[in-house]
């Protein structure tokens, strides 16, 4: 029997793993950092029978809540993710599985890979209204990518997507590709229209080196990226330096920041009320965005989430804050589960990477119905 998370976005160590009723685990620790929640290993050479495996420290990790009611994601084949039997008893999170194949998958999540994201964006490039552009380099060597998407002109809103600064929220990128694969569909009339009127910058993953090396939430050198937008640096945060730092070249009419939480089984907005310029524009603009997604599909709610910021009392280190008090303008933190939809669950697969990218597509429509509002 061998487990191992030697690959990208890997995480795990072995404690104990004599006997295939009693594997003891434990996550590793983002470099440098406090955090730690997301996992991603390998299980192989194992017999048909069954498996207990039990993480032992999940009790202290970063969001303990996270835990009750989760149940881990399996693949075979590494394309389809489905969920195992999980339980948590306060300090102890235990996998019980009898695996079909000899080699077997597990994760947090759904995992989105840095392949996977080298291919989205290359494909996305091939579009003749898109240009990727690279704005430079993190910590660990890696590209800063983003897609412009549309021809810039006059009087044009610039509308900005930027997603998984959170490396272990691997459904924001699914998300995104859920949302290029229709703004670049040029059969789609809402995506035709949209770019007609419209020019959207979009980072499909905010932090590549969290994600590569297995992190939960922070960067290379154990750097929360969404608590760093008020003075960024290249030295501690350029992912967020760089993004920044385009986004004040060309300007920002909305800007939505996908995210995943780990408590929340339900998707939710959390907007920017709590900023200083907070406004009855502002408050208009985000009301008409959650009535039109409400409208749109029954994956979004606005009931449970976040309690809202008092006004001046936003933290303007966080990056949808930062973008809606700069810019003036429509700035929403796009929250999905790791659990499961309460709305509409699914107990075979529970909020997955194919949701999340469905749902992606459909927050292009609320985009088409908002656009001519935004200036």
């Amino acid at each position: 029997m061998q487990i191992t998370s030697n690959f990208d976005s890997g995480n795990i160590r072995v404690i104990k793993a004599e006997s295939a009723n009693d594997i003891q685990l434990e996550i590793k620790h983002d470099n440098d950092s406090e955090f730690y929640q997301w996992f991603h290993f390998k299980l192989h050479n194992t017999e048909h029978h069954e498996h207990v495996m039990t993480i032992t420290n999940a009790g202290q990790s970063a969001y303990v809540e996270g835990w009750t009611d989760y149940q881990a994601v399996a693949s075979y084949d590494r394309e389809t993710w489905f969920r195992v039997p999980t339980s948590f008893d306060g300090q102890n999170l235990t996998i019980t599985v009898t695996p079909e194949c000899d080699s077997m998958y597990f994760a947090y999540f759904t995992p989105y890979s840095y392949e996977r994201h080298q291919d989205l964006i290359h494909h996305a490039q091939l579009d003749l209204d898109c240009q990727l552009q690279v704005l430079g380099q993190t910590l660990d060597g890696r590209d800063m990518s983003l897609l412009r998407i549309g021809q810039p002109g006059e009087g044009k809103p610039n509308v900005w997507i930027t997603a998984r600064q959170h490396p272990g929220e691997t459904m924001a990128e699914w998300y995104v590709e859920g949302f290029l694969d229709r703004l670049l569909d040029e059969d789609d009339g809402v995506a035709r229209a949209l770019l007609n009127k419209a020019v959207f910058y979009v980072v499909p993953n905010m932090n590549p080196d969290g994600s590569v090396r297995g992190h939960l939430r922070t960067n290379a050198i154990g750097v929360n990226l969404n608590r760093e937008w008020q003075e960024p640096s290249m030295e501690k945060s350029p992912e967020v330096f760089l993004v920044r730092q385009k986004m004040e070249q060309v300007g920002v009419d909305m800007h939505l920041d996908i995210h995943g939480d780990e408590a929340l089984p339900v998707n939710f907005v959390a907007g920017c009320e709590g900023i200083p310029s907070y406004d009855a524009k502002h408050k208009e603009l985000e009301e008409k965005f959650k009535s039109i997604l409400l409208s749109i599909t029954p994956e979004f709610q606005d009931i449970r989430g976040y309690d809202k910021d008092e006004p001046g009392k936003a933290n303007l280190t966080v990056g949808s804050n930062w973008v809606g008090e700069a810019f003036k303008c429509l700035a929403y933190t796009v929250e999905m589960p790791f659990k499961d939809n309460d709305l509409l669950p699914d107990p075979q697969v529970g909020w997955s990477g194919e949701r999340s990218a469905i749902f992606g597509r459909d927050t292009l429509s609320a985009i088409y119905h908002l656009v001519d509002d935004l200036r």
